[in-house]
């Protein structure tokens, strides 16, 4: 199996590290390849995003894996098109997170990964997924608890490392995931409920003071 793959130094690391079978080569793509131009069995678009699409070229048949956490499968259009979270952090997980696609390509997909010997979970073609959407939400509610002056972003992430054994506080997750993604998928779910997913004015503010929104 060939496999064109798109995706920043990070994300080529995290992809690495899950290893390859000696069945499978990988095709590494510069940012500005169309996957369209390139012949492969499936493709890794992994700079694709809701905010910033890269100009790929839309593959009509193959099986594309796209990293489109905050956009849901039927806002891209395209069944072949399977989301996939590739958040700083998210790829090395054991288990991957999937949505969108008819049960053709579902079928597809499945076949790709089970190739790759990587495991995988069906989500539901919403915006997060799962564990983006929980996340988002963790770290939302430390920048509330930070704005109210309850604590330090210090003493937050340690107490959610020591209480929850997460590997990260939510602070420290939110720089490695990057903070601007954070707020952009929380504003997509704002669209399902405005005061659940109500944005901490904090937040906010970091996004706008990093030249991220107006």
């Amino acid at each position: 199996m060939h496999i064109a793959v798109k995706a920043d130094e990070e994300q080529k690391k995290e992809l690495m590290l899950k290893g390859w079978p000696q069945t499978v080569t990988l095709q590494w793509l510069a940012p500005e390849d169309e996957l369209a131009a390139v012949e492969a069995d499936a493709y890794f678009d992994l700079l694709f995003s809701n905010e910033f699409i890269a100009n790929s070229g839309f593959i009509k048949q193959k099986t594309v894996f796209v990293n489109a956490v905050s956009c849901t499968a039927q806002e891209i259009g395209m069944a072949n098109y399977i989301r996939i979270n590739a958040w700083p952090g998210f790829l090395q997980r054991d288990i991957v997170e999937i949505a969108g696609g008819d049960n053709e390509s579902h079928e597809e997909a499945e076949a790709v990964l089970n190739t790759l010997g990587w495991k995988y979970v069906w989500a539901p073609d919403e915006p997060g997924m799962v564990s983006a959407r929980i996340i988002s939400m963790v770290i939302n509610e430390a920048y509330f608890a930070l704005g109210d002056g309850i604590s330090t972003r210090g003493e937050i992430d340690t107490a959610m490392k020591l209480g929850t054994n997460y590997p990260y506080g939510p602070f420290e997750w939110g720089q490695q995931i990057g903070i601007e993604k954070i707020y952009h998928l929380l504003k997509k779910l704002q669209g399902q409920n405005a005061k659940r997913y109500e944005i901490a004015p904090l937040l906010v503010q970091e996004v706008v003071n990093n030249g991220f929104i107006a």
